[in-house]
């Protein structure tokens, strides 16, 4: 046996010795630092930025997104000091894809579990679309006894879906129409929707940008199947109107005028009605993506927000 073997054999059986003390083998694994675990089971991934001393803001993302889609938002709050944290939606991004609970009690529970985990306090919640649908739901469920203020960004509430109460909602067929695609090829379905509505660049004289074309597709497509197709329901079907009841807290409501996915009337301007004292921006010529599109000036209305 050559000496050189001699050696390998003797490190590998060192080594062997060496990971079977479980402090040891614990210390050598992957460590799952940047997730969480809900009570079933769940895996959320999350993303904690800048100082840890930072007055908090939370983010929730929108369909079929992930954290990812908030990255501007984020880097600018985080460079003025603010502690900013924002996961993955259950069967999103890098969280797991359960193929239960993929609904807006759950997502609420979901972020409760971040913010109890994290033991944080005084946050300022920020929801975009179906993530203002989150929000919103987790102040209806969990109270504000650990929230300093609110923002709806382009968001979902009070209701997307018409109902014979709710007659300013989008018919059935908008969303069974969403399904239907979904199912036949959905990764066609998030390039024409980043394409086309979601960042304006159907109407005419816009400049379509390739890079965020490619963001939305890539963030859907890293979501499961299954999770965006029944979240279609939660964003859509769910009434939050007794949850904006319940909001206490000084709210931002922030919409774009021109907003093709979630129309201003039966969103932004319900809402604003429902949240007392809410303080709601109008952006002309807005589209739906505008954290994106509109990004500079919504950085700007945030920071106010929280300065205040």
């Amino acid at each position: 046996m050559s000496k050189i073997t001699k050696t390998l054999l003797a490190a590998s059986a060192a080594f062997a010795t060496l990971a079977a003390d479980v402090s040891l083998a614990e210390t050598i694994q992957p460590q799952a630092t940047s997730y969480i675990t809900t009570q079933d089971g769940v895996q959320l991934y999350y993303k904690d930025w800048g100082p840890k001393d930072g007055q908090v803001v939370t983010f929730s993302h929108g369909w079929p997104l992930n954290s990812d889609s908030w990255e501007s938002q984020m880097l600018f709050l985080a460079d003025k000091g603010y502690r900013v944290i924002a996961h993955d939606r259950r069967g999103h991004g890098r969280s797991s894809q359960p193929w239960e609970g993929n609904d807006m009690d759950h997502y609420a529970d979901d972020l409760a579990t971040v913010i109890e985990t994290l033991d944080l306090n005084d946050v300022t919640l920020v929801g975009f679309s179906t993530g203002g649908g989150e929000i919103t739901r987790y102040i209806g469920r969990h109270g504000t006894d650990r929230v300093k203020k609110a923002a709806l960004i382009s968001a979902v509430p009070p209701m997307m879906l018409k109902t014979e109460d709710y007659p300013d909602g989008l018919p059935i067929e908008v969303f069974d129409g969403l399904r239907k695609a979904s199912l036949e090829n959905r990764s066609q379905l998030y390039r024409d929707i980043a394409s086309g509505p979601f960042f304006g660049f159907n109407r005419e004289g816009a400049k379509p940008s390739q890079g965020l074309i490619d963001s939305f597709w890539v963030q859907g497509m890293q979501a499961g199947h299954k999770n965006t197709y029944d979240s279609i329901a939660a964003f859509s079907a769910t009434d939050f109107r007794s949850d904006l009841a319940k909001f206490d807290v000084p709210t931002l409501i922030v919409h774009g005028d021109d907003d093709q996915i979630v129309p201003i009337d039966a969103s932004a301007h319900a809402a604003a009605k429902l949240v007392k004292d809410a303080k709601l921006i109008v952006y002309p010529g807005a589209p739906h993506g505008l954290a994106d599109t509109h990004k500079d000036r919504l950085n700007q209305d945030l920071l106010d927000f929280l300065q205040k």
